[in-house]
């Protein structure tokens, strides 16, 4: 695979991210590649960002709900960085939140429940990267003092729009024009997940699977979120790329698995789908799992 630069390299059918006045550059990639692995960015350097979004999990952390830096449980799973350039907004409830730079703030200076803990630590935190300003300064030119956590946040969002799936089976067959990518099983899948009579792709639309963030509550009331004692808010519809590595599933990690999820959804829905066409749906959501984008060495660790 070509090294990312600022062409981005996308795969076949993919729009080009919008970046807005934050400009994608290789130095800025590679900034923010370092700074997600750094666990100098929680106060009391024990986390950093990968340690609640895990590679091998397609960036999310493979518990019910995430964990803080100081051992603080949040309230919520810890979503998947799959393809999240495509996000109109970030979080799973906050619609204010309508930017990867705004987002990675969040973490930061979040305190119910604190998350890296830098709160009234800004200062602290800038002084701990002042070694490695030379790695700043390639990322920001002309930047009287380039160390900052603006920077940082900046430099995070670089990394993570960069965070780009789309060469699993189901894209082989669509984009690739492979019509041996899917097993007869996830082709069913497909066709029923694209059906009126399923209507998965009402909520988890377009190349991206995903939504905007949907009202809970009143008339349109989410039977599965209600169900999980949620009766008002608002929740987004997170992509279903790579929804396999994912697991538990839901806004609180309820749910272990993607035939919990299936069932959950064909009773609320009143589906009345047969087992065999739950068993079709599972096959398609695997083929969703894009092995090249959760094993490439561009998006691990630096060494």
């Amino acid at each position: 695979m070509p090294p990312l630069s600022s062409d981005w390299h996308l795969p076949a059918g993919f729009p080009l991210p919008i970046a807005g006045a934050n400009i994608q550059s290789q130095e800025k990639f590679e900034l923010g590649r370092k700074l997600f692995y750094d666990k100098r960015l929680s106060l009391n350097e024990t986390q950093s960002c990968a340690d609640c979004h895990q590679q091998r999990f397609a960036f999310s952390d493979g518990r019910a709900r995430a964990i803080g830096s100081t051992g603080q449980e949040h309230s919520r799973n810890a979503m998947t960085l799959t393809n999240v350039a495509y996000n109109t907004t970030y979080t799973w409830d906050n619609v204010r939140v309508r930017s990867l730079e705004q987002q990675a703030l969040v973490p930061m200076f979040n305190e119910h429940p604190i998350e890296l803990g830098l709160k009234g630590h800004e200062k602290e935190i800038e002084s701990r990267f002042r070694g490695d300003i030379a790695s700043f300064r390639e990322a920001f030119p002309g930047e009287r003092h380039p160390v900052s956590i603006r920077n940082i946040a900046k430099a995070l969002a670089a990394f993570e729009r960069a965070l780009i799936s789309g060469r699993s089976p189901y894209d082989r067959l669509v984009y690739g024009g492979d019509e041996n990518a899917l097993k007869p099983a996830a082709w069913r899948g497909m066709q029923l997940f694209f059906s009126q009579r399923a209507a998965c792709s009402s909520c988890h639309r377009g190349f991206n699977f995903s939504g905007d963030v949907k009202y809970v509550g009143g008339r349109e009331q989410t039977p599965s979120l209600v169900n999980n004692g949620v009766t008002n808010g608002r929740f987004r519809i997170p992509t279903l790329r790579n929804v396999a590595l994912t697991a538990p599933y839901m806004h609180d990690g309820s749910i272990d698995t993607l035939e919990q999820v299936i069932e959950r959804y064909s009773d609320a829905r009143r589906l009345s789908l047969t087992a065999d066409e739950k068993t079709d749906l599972v096959a398609f959501l695997e083929a969703l799992t894009d092995i090249e984008f959760v094993t490439d060495q561009r998006f691990s660790a630096p060494r």
